[in-house]
């Protein structure tokens, strides 16, 4: 049976909300502190995206200067009714909702509407368009009463985009004692089925649903729940975290969910929570997620919509990509054997473009005008500029560090590979040893790592390793170097992340240090996001007239050794 691979978005891309428009579907995820927020992507089949824009695309929209990295913008959905595209989402800081908020569109690329600030308590709104018209959000909260948290709804009028009515408590979820979250409506057969998520997005985490045949409830538990877990698979299952489910039907009157999960290497992960596809069907008991196999799979059946799309084209050789429809980079029939941690490996040594050839951001030689790179809290393009072509980068050094919670000098993409190579041609002649620019591995301000480019206190060029944890920064490695510019690489795998350095007129590069994979993991940093790799520059605390040039910089899954 033709199948593709999950993840359909590898990469740190939570809380996915998906709709479909006709024969189009779109997507958007939580985008955190990183800026442009909510990106949205675009398919005809499910299992190949391509990435439209982003949802909050310009400068003051939103205020996230001062948030931690996983504060932001958490948990949207995207729904469309009568020719309008609806997001909803919510502003969180200190990892509580401060605001809810609604954006509408004609055009899912655009432009979208300024946040219209909504009356809504908690985190993780959705929307729901009745029979009758009448358009209804629930989101999560603090329970009034019980709880500890509870789902409730209002009515939305959609000429004056404001909460109007009562509030009514639709459910406090199947698991005693859990937080309930995520929830999305959906009506089949006069019946109003209520998904949710419970157990917290990590190792507990799961799909439960409750039902009502009025919309304002009262919704009564579906005993099935949790309709979908992998909290009970052992440490062995290559899956975990699966929860914050949303469901969307085909053309043909299949039905699909995304939902998020984790690919955890002894017991940690370093991508983040990814897009997964799942199989759904309906019974009269409501949606059953998974029906082969009751879990979610790294390979699994294609869509029947995807298999037509794909009828008549060429084979594809193993772990490669052919173009897609509407320029989509399509996912090969599932012909590939399993590297480690479920990814299809490339056939010798070569790279591919994704786990499914499909939709990783761009690999190869970045153009720096692309989707696939982000800023933290707000816009650098005063500090950052792309150069004419697009394939360097000049960056303006910034008093701004990594480790604070401004707008540093920095652009990154996320990494979307556990075996990957990055590397970037820098040139930079820094003043004085607080000056640095150069190759970022970016998990948290207070947890990452950077390769950069300084100069010690006697003035002399070198480049420096250094790794912040817990608030702490500490000197690795470092080499002196004989000039201004130099190629800066960092190499993932299994283990661990290598950092080396190469003189651009030598042959060799200089391996400075080793860092285990587990100190990226979301489960060591702490928050909800994963890995960006990334370019910056600063004066740490100090005003600075220096510029850094970024000549080029590449990503590549499944790198050769550097040599």
């Amino acid at each position: 049976m033709p199948a593709f691979r999950n993840p359909v978005l590898p990469g740190c891309y939570p809380d996915a909300s998906i709709c479909r428009v006709g024969e189009d579907f779109y997507l958007v995820t939580s985008s955190f502190t990183y800026f442009p927020g909510l990106p949205l992507f675009h398919s005809r089949d499910l299992v190949r995206w391509r990435q439209l824009t982003h949802v909050l695309d310009r400068p003051g929209l939103l205020t996230l200067e001062g948030l931690d990295v996983s504060d932001g913008v958490w948990a949207p959905t995207i729904r469309h009714h009568d020719g309008t595209f609806y997001v909803v989402s919510t502003l969180a800081v200190n990892r509580q909702g401060s605001l809810t908020f609604v954006v509408t569109a004609d055009d899912p690329a655009g432009p979208w509407s300024d946040p219209v600030p909504l009356e809504a308590e908690g985190i993780d709104p959705s929307l729901f368009f009745d029979d009758d018209g009448r358009c209804w959000l629930t989101a999560c909260r603090d329970a009034v009463q019980g709880g500890p948290g509870e789902l409730w709804m209002r009515e939305l009028d959609l000429d004056r985009l404001k909460l109007v009515g009562p509030t009514h408590v639709l459910w406090q979820g199947a698991v005693r004692g859990a937080w309930v979250e995520a929830p999305h409506l959906y009506k089949r057969n006069g019946v109003y089925h209520l998904i949710a998520a419970e157990g917290g997005t990590e190792s507990n985490h799961s799909v439960t649903a409750a039902r009502s045949g009025t919309v304002t409830g009262p919704y009564v538990t579906d005993p099935r729940s949790p309709l979908l877990t992998h909290r009970h698979r052992g440490p062995g299952e290559p899956i975990h975290n699966v929860g914050h489910a949303d469901l969307v039907d085909t053309p043909v009157g299949e039905w699909w969910a995304v939902t998020l999960g984790v690919r955890p290497i002894a017991g940690t992960h370093t991508l983040g929570r990814e897009v997964f596809l799942v199989p759904v069907t309906w019974t009269a008991h409501g949606p059953v997620f998974a029906p082969e196999t009751g879990a979610v799979r790294l390979s699994e059946r294609l869509p029947s919509i995807a298999s037509a799309q794909s009828d008549g084209d060429p084979a594809t050789p193993a772990g490669q990509a052919h173009s897609g429809p509407d320029g989509d980079t399509a996912a090969p029939i599932d012909r590939t054997h399993s590297g480690p941690n479920g990814d299809p490996a490339a056939p010798s040594g070569r790279a591919h473009s994704g786990p499914n050839g499909d939709t990783a951001a761009p690999i190869g030689r970045a153009h720096f005008g692309g989707l696939e790179w982000n800023s933290l809290r707000g816009p650098a393009g005063d500090r950052v500029r792309p150069t004419a072509d697009g394939s360097g980068l000049d960056i303006d050094l910034a008093p701004e560090p990594l480790s604070s919670t401004g707008v540093p000098a920095f652009l990154g993409r996320r990494q979307q590979h556990v075996r990957f190579g990055a590397r970037t041609r820098i040139s930079f002649a820094a003043t004085r040893p607080s000056e640095e620019a150069g190759l970022a591995v970016f998990q948290h301000q207070d947890h990452h790592a950077t390769l950069a480019l300084t100069v010690d206190a006697d003035g002399q060029a070198q480049a420096v390793l250094t790794v912040r944890e817990a608030g702490t920064s500490t000197r690795q490695a470092s080499v002196p170097v004989s000039t201004g510019e130099v190629l800066l690489a960092v190499d993932g795998d299994e283990a661990g992340y290598t950092f080396r350095v190469k003189d651009p007129t030598a042959a060799q590069w200089i391996s400075l240090a080793r860092i285990e994979r587990s100190f990226f993991s979301t489960e060591r940093a702490g928050g909800f996001v994963g890995v960006y790799l990334g370019l910056y520059a600063t004066a740490n605390g100090h005003a600075s007239a220096g510029r850094a040039r970024v000549h080029w910089f590449e990503y590549q899954p499944e790198p050769e050794t550097a040599g």
